[in-house]
C-alpha cells in the first residue's frame, strides 16, 4: 500500500495536536511545488493518508503543518506559524509516516513506522 501519514503530539499539553491543516506537495522537474492533498488532523492528531490515489513516485514531498491557526485556537503564542517538513522518497519506497513533535517554540520530526 501506497501511503503518507502523519502524526501531531502537542508537547506542552501532553495531547495530539486536532484540528491542525494539513498539506501534502512534491516538487516537479521545473522545481515548482504541486499540491497533491490537504487535510486536518483527526482527534488523536493523526492524518492517517494524505496521499491521494496515485502511486507513490520517487521525488521529493513536502508536509506543511498550519501551526498558526493552531495556536491561534489555543490563544497561545507561538514562534513558527508553519512548519514544513521535506523529504525524499527513493525508488521502491511505498510508506512513510512522518511524525511532529510540536510545542508553540520548537518542534522535531523523524522518519516514523
Amino acid at each position: 500500500m501506497n501511503r503518507i501519514s502523519t502524526h501531531i503530539l502537542d508537547l506542552m499539553r501532553g495531547t495530539p495536536a486536532k484540528a491542525v491543516p494539513v498539506r501534502l506537495e512534491r516538487q516537479d522537474a521545473s522545481g515548482a511545488w504541486r499540491l497533491l492533498n490537504s487535510s486536518h488532523t483527526d482527534q488523536d492528531g493523526r492524518c492517517g493518508q494524505l496521499l491521494p490515489g496515485d502511486p507513490l513516485q520517487a521525488g521529493v514531498y513536502k508536509l506543511s503543518f498550519d501551526t498558526a491557526t493552531y495556536f491561534r485556537e489555543l490563544e497561545i503564542s507561538a514562534l513558527y506559524p508553519v512548519v514544513e517538513v521535506t523529504f525524499l522518497v527513493r525508488d521502491g519506497e511505498s510508506e512513510f509516516h512522518i511524525p511532529l513533535l510540536l510545542s508553540a517554540n520548537g518542534y522535531t520530526t523523524y522518519r516514523g513506522s
